[in-house]
């Protein structure tokens, strides 16, 4: 199975707070990649790096067919980059969906006008074709009777379930997850995760940040354990969860597992 991502090197820093330290990651094409790791050792900020919504100091992250050498990347004041860079970003943006933990969605908009917004507005896809497609993304996540609501009329899983159709909705090779059910009254999990295993089944590749074990032990095909924003452990979720071999690792999920 070929590498459909393939990360070295990745540093970013904040001030003189180095939130990663040469992260290196690679994700075959149609696998799932479960990221754990405590509160504030940088999981967060290794999706938004694969994304570029925030862009790294250094390091080199290939997703599909579009490589991007972050320590050629120089923002300028606000965050600006030359044009030519900036065409780049937008080709290797492309490539990933981001599903975020607090849904990010427009609260003016129709849930089938979210999912309408990208393609129309920034792929140019015809509208009518956009709209088809939105409709049999929320059917795939069983939303299709909610196409017209506002967000604020969905229960915070549905507009979950809304924002994995708007993710897919661009069809991007990489889908990333950060802390998907987090947010969610513990009732609503179940549905979220429900969708994420069918798109699993389907070979969908994902990179996903949580605190479900049990979903990474039944569908992860590869666990990374993050701490003080490197990597101390990664493999198999039967050697990083069931067998541990770093005690950072152990400690945590004895936390996890057993909070009492």
């Amino acid at each position: 199975m070929s590498d459909l991502v393939q990360v070295s090197g990745l540093a970013k820093s904040f001030g003189d707070h180095m939130v990663l330290k040469d992260i290196a990651l690679r994700v075959p094409a149609g696998s799932v990649t479960v990221v754990l790791g405590p509160s504030g050792s940088g999981k967060t900020t290794l999706l938004r790096a694969l994304n570029a919504l925030e862009i790294p100091d250094s390091g080199t992250v290939r997703i599909a067919d579009v490589e991007v050498d972050f320590s050629k990347i120089t923002p300028g004041r606000g965050g600006r980059v030359p044009k030519q860079q900036a065409r780049l970003l937008a080709r290797y943006r492309a490539q990933s969906g981001m599903v975020f933990q607090s849904h990010n969605l427009f609260p003016h908009r129709t849930v089938l006008q979210n999912l309408t917004e990208g393609p129309v507005v920034v792929q140019k896809r015809p509208t009518a074709e956009a709209t088809a497609a939105a409709r049999e993304l929320l059917a795939k996540v069983g939303l299709a009777d909610q196409a017209d609501k506002h967000p604020f009329q969905l229960s915070g899983g549905q507009q979950q379930r809304v924002g994995i159709a708007r993710a897919l909705a661009l069809r991007p090779e990489l889908l990333l997850f950060d802390e998907p059910t987090s947010a969610l009254d513990p009732e609503l999990v179940g549905d979220v995760l429900g969708v994420m295993r069918d798109l699993a089944q389907e070979g969908r590749t994902m990179i996903v940040v949580t605190h479900e074990v049990r979903f990474a032990q039944q569908v992860a095909d590869q666990v990374l354990f993050i701490d003080g924003g490197s990597v101390v452990e990664s493999g198999p979720p039967s050697q990083v969860i069931a067998d541990p071999q770093q005690e950072r690792t152990r400690t945590f999920l004895r936390r996890i597992l057993d909070p009492l």
